[in-house]
């Protein structure tokens, strides 16, 4: 035992800290495989959004250029990592009103791990509903028509983008206080971001004044460089722009974040 204590206090910072992240992700995937009705939830709302819209809208709202459902997959897969914000913003309340986060930050353990370890948690949760949604979209006809290199980045950028979402949820968790009051925030935000975008519609449908609205929010890009690199066509000016989003969001979220898990008094 003191063996171990010697050689864990003098292991290198870098890879303590890896290790209290991967304790972290653990715990939140250890937590949901014993509970297989958060998996079902993770990836129900993702066919439900498939299906309805493709056979119950899909008429009414086809393109003239392509396949509604090609052209609803892509903004589908951006959907489902935004609403994740809700799953991070509820779960990092609950850890908060159970007490967990005053118990993890008596160990001797790296501040941040709870928070970076849900966000590796919640890279994970999206990658299956991600997959979920291409493989409902197959069957209902979805093809990647830009080739396998493509459809790999458009997977990559959807679950980056999901990260600055989980970020965003657990600082809404931390600052709520309370599961009920983190759930109804979060989807309140949550809703109209990914419907006042190009997700089930072209931005240029939509009125005016509702137009310069949906192009500012950083749905838009996700959807549009995702939407371009499974289909074709210009990627690079989306694909910035979803990055740049991304980045600067976690720039602003991650500190924020940090600063008031730091903060909360028991």
């Amino acid at each position: 035992m003191e063996a171990n204590r010697t050689m864990t206090s003098s292991s290198p910072a870098p890879a303590r800290m890896l290790t209290d992240v991967v304790v972290m992700t653990r715990r939140n995937l250890y937590a949901h495989l014993r509970m297989p009705a958060l998996i079902a939830t993770a990836t129900a709302l993702p066919i439900m959004w498939v299906l309805l819209f493709n056979f119950v809208f899909g008429g009414a709202l086809q393109p003239a250029d392509v396949e509604y459902i090609d052209f609803l997959v892509p903004g589908v897969m951006v959907l489902a990592v935004t609403f994740n914000l809700n799953n991070a913003a509820v779960g990092v309340a609950e850890d908060l009103s159970q007490g967990m986060i005053h118990r993890f930050r008596s160990l001797p353990m790296t501040r941040w791990a709870l928070l970076a370890g849900r966000a590796v948690f919640d890279t994970v949760r999206n990658l299956l509903a991600v997959l979920v949604v291409i493989g409902v979209g197959a069957l209902c006809g979805f093809r990647f028509h830009n080739g396998a290199g493509a459809a790999v980045a458009s997977v990559a950028l959807a679950l980056a983008f999901g990260v600055a979402m989980s970020w965003l949820g657990a600082f809404i968790g931390l600052l709520a206080r309370g599961v009920e009051t983190a759930s109804m925030t979060s989807l309140l935000l949550a809703i109209p971001t990914v419907f006042v975008a190009s997700l089930f519609v072209p931005v240029a449908s939509m009125p005016g004044w509702l137009q310069a609205v949906a192009r500012v929010n950083p749905v838009t890009p996700a959807v549009d460089a995702t939407r371009a690199l499974v289909l074709g066509g210009p990627v690079a000016r989306p694909v910035v722009l979803t990055l740049a989003w991304t980045v600067g969001l976690l720039a602003v979220l991650v500190p924020l974040t940090v600063l008031r898990y730091r903060r909360i008094r028991a």
